[in-house]
């Protein structure tokens, strides 16, 4: 038995944990969850805890169902919103095959596998996530959701509601270690943003799991409820998840050059060129649902602006938001803080295969020696289609159709998702928009149903 293992199964008897649930996610990024008592967690430590892998979306095939998770120590974390004696725990989980071997439908192992090729060319990936979401009142069966306030972007508003709650969550997540680094009232009314401090990309796709579930924990104590759509309301911003990223060697950012453009090194570069030459194979993974090509392209034409900081041309550019792929601005002395801020990814998608996928691109870039091509540095919005043709501006998908049809072509995400994950998402996803395609929304009654 390890040190963490010894410090997790003391832990529980000094302070009464008499429940460990033992979490993982299924391949859409949805939190799975089994208890165990604190006598069976050094077992659970030894060879993992079976369970039916059939029954998870997206993990098995009925004759290859036997799984087992098997917790990892460094994960181990008291939940605080059942802070009443005995306590509860969680920590996460690697799943695995009934022969120990990883099991390549395990979204965790996609990202551990993918940061495993970036260790091997001597990189450490980092990411700081932006999340945002909407705060709502009690909603009524089929009604319109209600924010819970009116604000705007940095509002100081007399509401309670969105003060005590930024409050307790931010206390709730810094008392699971979870560092905050701001939070502040966002664009539209009850929408908020907390943004996480800078982690290893495997604790940051953690931490995105711990916090939309704090964030939900806590909004129901408050009477109201969070939501993690990218696009619920027709005429106001998305939710996001803006993430900066850097690569490090050893204590060295990977991505700082003194003295070149913008501070950014021939390693960056080739990241970013990686990174924009397969946007569009990513964009599944990274915005996996229908409603997130709403939040994407809800601003562009007549309502431009009504969709937020959504971007959706596949270009860089220098401290330019309407870019996908923004350099910020250089700070001087502050060589460690140089990296690349990816703004296409929304709040509800799978943090561990949006990591592996993004990582994967940049990774192709560096080596491959891609080259990156000229910045866009005026506002991609308002230029016209032919502007943006002659520039080289090519659009991400408009649709999860179009995104599934770009995936489709990627050997690249197909490569880092691994066969099984590739395979089974595409299979979902297809299904998700057949779905939705043969609905007959609010919109076509109101539009055409007294008309014609």
């Amino acid at each position: 038995m390890d040190r963490q293992q010894e410090f997790v199964l003391r832990t529980l008897e000094e302070r009464d944990i008499r429940f460990i649930r033992l979490w993982f996610t299924d391949v859409l990024g949805f939190l799975k969850s089994v208890a165990v008592a604190p006598a069976e967690l050094e077992q659970a430590f030894a060879e993992g805890i079976g369970f039916d892998g059939s029954s998870i979306e997206g993990f098995a095939r009925i004759h290859e169902a036997d799984m087992l998770a098997k917790p990892d120590p460094s994960t181990f974390q008291v939940l605080p919103w059942r802070a009443e004696s005995p306590g509860t725990a969680r920590i996460f989980c690697d799943i695995l095959m009934p022969d120990s071997t990883p099991s390549f439908a395990d979204p965790r192992y996609v990202l551990k596998r993918t940061l495993a090729r970036a260790a091997d060319l001597g990189f450490t990936f980092y990411t700081h996530p932006e999340l945002e979401f909407y705060l709502l009142k009690e909603q009524v069966e089929g009604g319109e959701p209600q924010p819970v306030d009116s604000g705007g972007y940095f509002d100081h508003t007399p509401h309670r509601a969105a003060h005590d709650f930024r409050r307790s969550a931010i206390m709730m997540l810094e008392s699971m270690g979870i560092s905050v680094e701001f939070s502040h009232h966002e664009g539209g009314p009850g929408q908020q943003e907390i943004d996480l401090r800078y982690a290893d990309a495997l604790t940051t796709a953690d931490n995105i799991m711990t916090f939309r579930l704090v964030m939900k924990e806590v909004a129901l104590e408050h009477g109201v409820f969070a939501s993690f759509m990218p696009k619920p309301f027709t005429d106001q911003p998305g939710s996001g998840m803006h993430t900066h990223m850097s690569l490090f060697e050893g204590d060295r950012n990977a991505f700082y050059e003194p003295g070149a453009e913008f501070q950014l090194s021939k390693v960056g570069r080739a990241f970013i060129a990686g990174v924009l030459r397969h946007a569009a194979e990513l964009t599944a993974v990274t915005n996996q649902w229908v409603n997130s090509y709403k939040r994407l392209w809800g601003g562009v034409g007549a309502s431009a602006g009504a969709g937020g900081e959504a971007p959706p041309y596949i270009c860089w550019g220098h401290n330019n938001r309407s870019a996908l792929v923004r350099v910020p601005m250089y700070k001087p002395q502050k060589g460690h803080a140089t990296r690349i801020e990816f703004r296409s990814l929304d709040t509800a998608c799978n943090p561990y295969l949006a990591f592996a996928v993004i990582l994967g691109a940049g990774l192709r870039g560096i080596e491959e020696g891609y080259e990156l091509p000229p910045g866009a540095e005026d506002d991609v919005w308002a230029l016209t289609p032919g502007e943006r043709r002659a520039m080289g501006i090519e659009p991400l998908p408009q649709s999860l159709d179009e995104a599934i049809a770009a995936m489709e072509r990627s050997d690249l995400v197909a490569e880092v998702l691994g066969e099984h994950v590739f395979d089974f998402f595409l299979r979902n996803k297809r299904a998700e928009w057949e779905d939705y395609r043969r609905q007959v929304t609010e919109y076509e009654r109101k539009r055409y149903l007294a008309i014609l």
